[in-house]
């Protein structure tokens, strides 16, 4: 049972369709939110057909059909090619994201290594110093409304590029953290479009400012594997591993191109995910009194004064919790896209070759038949023995099967490092009267960005109670 006296703290949600939308106000809510088409019974049901432009899709909700979909017949139930089409374009079609098959494979093993255990332990340095320079920004911003979500995605950016690129020099952060929102911006017309079959090259609003930004991305990526092949890194990072993997199967290993295509894949949806995580726990906590009043009092018992050390990491439990209920009401990645490859019946139902099967991860994290109060933040949903209890597949901030996040592991890292940096160091003050609106661009992102007051925390948080 919870520990916490009061009522949770409940976001506003959004008011889902009791209906069907019709082909129009579809296509047009698609374009502004695709999140706000999704019908009531997504929240209610099991499993739930849909019909879009005359086309059935199926949705799968069931934490044991999620788990036949996604794990038992994942070789039945590859990527959509909505996938290839949304996403091909920022990070390639080939890339360990859209890959398919022994190209996947191989890819995937080739980038393992650092994503092992002991690696990842070894980056909380890394992730310490990028908290702490978030934080000095925000102490010389007390008192002021920041936009919590730009600094994040600056501070996750700052990791990735250390971590992972060996701190690969002159990256214009700004422009590039622009440039893939920009993209992200456009990403609404075009699964419009999809639906109604237009072929790719028909133009839409933006469209034109989307492809300069995607290539102004490859090429720096180009750039910097450049530099890499020209003068190698001291200790091998993720691009290192890249360069030096080959396939087993065919020994050629992956040119410049399949490179750059891999690492925009990771540094564009290694940062955003951390990123969009750590906003949406921010603003939780700021609504929510006695978790921060508890998260505080661990960060003091575990880490005092000093920096998080990677000995405290397995032991900040409680902040794992937060961040973790955080992603259940915020997926990052909110749907998994999958399409029947062959006949098939997933609970009783038949699904045919070609059918779209998806995975609505936002409205199983808020399934009436899965969760108690599961509107609410609770993080004590996550207390090590609820979580042993849970199916794995109704909790997929990462998605499952052999197409899990490989950075999952990382991630969850990452954000535990920085949500107790920071707590340390300021209090997150939500606006009043400012109700984020969860917004599908690629990733659940809060419209408009998130606002909140900052400021200095005064004491010593071994002497606070959440103040």
């Amino acid at each position: 049972m919870t520990e916490v006296s009061s009522p949770p703290f409940t976001p506003r949600s959004i008011d889902h369709p009791r209906e069907e939308l019709g082909l129009f106000p579809l296509l047009r809510t698609m374009v502004r939110n695709p999140l706000e088409t999704w019908p009531q019974p997504l929240f209610t049901e099991p499993l739930f057909w849909q019909r879009f432009a005359g086309r059935p899709l199926l949705f799968v909700m069931d934490p044991a059909l999620i788990d036949e979909v996604l794990v038992a017949k994942a070789q039945v139930f590859p990527k959509a090619p909505i996938i290839r089409r949304t996403i091909g374009p920022a990070v390639g079609n080939d890339s360990i994201f859209t890959a398919e098959g022994a190209h996947w494979r191989w890819q995937r093993r080739a980038a393992a290594p650092p994503f092992r255990h002991a690696t990842i332990l070894g980056f909380v340095p890394a992730f310490g110093e990028a908290a702490a320079r978030a934080a000095s920004v925000f102490t010389d911003r007390a008192g002021e409304t920041v936009d919590i979500a730009e600094l994040m995605m600056a501070t996750t950016f700052d990791v990735i590029v250390e971590t992972m690129l060996s701190g690969a020099a002159s990256f214009d952060t700004r422009r590039f953290g622009a440039e893939i929102s920009h993209y992200f911006d456009s990403v609404g017309w075009i699964a419009a479009l999809s639906i109604l079959r237009a072929p790719s090259w028909v133009p839409y609003p933006g469209k034109r400012r989307a492809r300069a930004g995607n290539l102004f991305l490859r090429q720096e990526m180009v750039r910097v594997i450049a530099a890499r092949r020209a003068r190698p890194g001291m200790t091998p990072d993720l691009l290192d591993f890249l360069i030096a993997a080959a396939d087993p199967e065919t020994g050629r290993a992956m040119t410049d191109e399949e490179l750059a295509d891999n690492l925009l894949t990771f540094v564009v949806a290694g940062h955003e995910t951390t990123a969009l995580a750590l906003t949406w726990a921010l603003w939780l906590i700021g609504n929510a009194p006695e978790v921060e009043a508890r998260l505080l009092a661990e960060i003091a018992e575990v880490v005092g004064d000093g920096p998080v050390e990677a000995s405290h990491v397995d032991r900040l439990v409680y902040a794992k919790q937060v961040v973790q209920e955080a992603m259940r009401l915020y997926p990052p990645a909110p749907l998994i896209p999958r399409i029947a490859a062959a006949d098939v019946t997933i609970g009783g139902e038949r699904v045919a070759v070609g059918t779209p099967v998806y995975v609505p991860v936002y409205a199983v994290h808020r399934h009436q038949m899965i969760w108690e109060l599961p509107q609410a933040f609770d993080p004590e949903r996550f207390a090590p023995e609820r979580a042993r209890a849970l199916h794995r597949g109704a909790f997929l901030p990462f998605g499952a099967g052999p197409r899990i996040c490989i950075g999952a592991a990382f991630a969850l890292a990452e954000a535990v490092v920085i949500l107790a940096t920071l707590m340390r160091a300021i209090r997150f003050i939500p606006i009043g009267g400012h109700h984020p609106l969860p917004t599908i661009r690629l990733t659940l992102r809060p419209d408009g960005g998130m606002p909140m007051r900052v400021e200095r925390r005064q004491t010593p948080i071994s002497h606070q109670t959440g103040t």
